[in-house]
């Protein structure tokens, strides 16, 4: 079986097939799924869906995008959405330079109140990073020395430095389609590195389809093609990196049930 980690089932690509794209994951062999948030005032959207099906769990969050909409969610605020029994993660929240739509100290401002939330829920935090490498590895130095916090760099495609800082700092290192992409050469040289009892698999649909697929939306059934490239990057059999990427899952997301 395989766990997708992370993708965005509330979003409207989905909306029209939701029953149906659950079902071909089922099929797959993907046996359960978190959907994963990007604004806190819409947990309940992602709450009800969550509620919907047994096998699909989620995060309360504010993506980095979205930084300035919520200024005012603090961590005590996050903490207590997060007492609702399908709710297994924090986030995600990070730093995102790339798109120049978000003042950097309101990221860092919304970064460090999921910390905190993480940090005293034991919950991990699902952190989006992108154009943002030394930044984000000297905030997770500096709040991992005022005290240790779970969370996964994920969707990752930045550079082996982070990778490197994550994994020393405890955090876990999740793969998308981008691993599969032809030109994705030095990612998947990253991944090689990587411990193989700190990486994930994901899809982030309906973003980043795998080669497989590529160009068209992405699902979570299609995380089996990034899993079968990852057991490539780590010289084990699919059915070994399956193995592996369900007990990270769980260690990880450590309120997931297993099944």
């Amino acid at each position: 079986m395989l766990i997708d980690s992370h993708c965005h089932l509330d979003f409207p690509d989905f909306a029209e097939e939701r029953d149906e794209i659950i079902a071909r994951a089922h099929a797959a062999g993907v046996r359960q799924i978190v959907t994963i948030s990007t604004r806190v005032r819409k947990l309940q959207t992602l709450l009800d869906i969550a509620e919907r099906y047994d096998s699909v769990f989620c995060s309360v969050g504010t993506h980095p995008n979205n930084a300035d909409e919520e200024l005012d969610i603090t961590a005590d605020d996050l903490i207590r959405l997060s007492q609702h029994p399908k709710v297994v993660a924090i986030g995600e929240a990070g730093l995102d330079y790339f798109y120049d739509t978000q003042k950097p100290d309101d990221q860092k401002a919304g970064l460090l109140q999921h910390i905190a939330a993480a940090r005293e829920t034991g919950l991990p935090l699902v952190i989006h990073s992108r154009s943002a490498d030394e930044d984000m590895a000297a905030i997770l130095t500096e709040e991992t020395g005022k005290g240790a916090f779970p969370f996964i760099l994920h969707c990752f495609s930045a550079g082996p430095e982070l990778a490197r800082i994550g994994v020393a700092l405890g955090g876990y290192v999740s793969f998308s389609g981008i691993l599969t992409f032809p030109k994705s050469e030095e990612l998947r040289e990253i991944a090689k590195t990587i411990p193989h009892d700190r990486l994930l698999v994901e899809t982030d649909a309906p973003y980043l389809a795998p080669k497989k697929w590529r160009g068209k939306r992405n699902e979570p059934s299609y995380v089996v093609n990034t899993a079968e490239v990852l057991a490539e990057c780590a010289g084990v059999s699919y059915e070994e990196m399956s193995r592996i990427a369900t007990e990270n899952t769980y260690r990880i997301f450590s309120k997931l049930p297993r099944v």
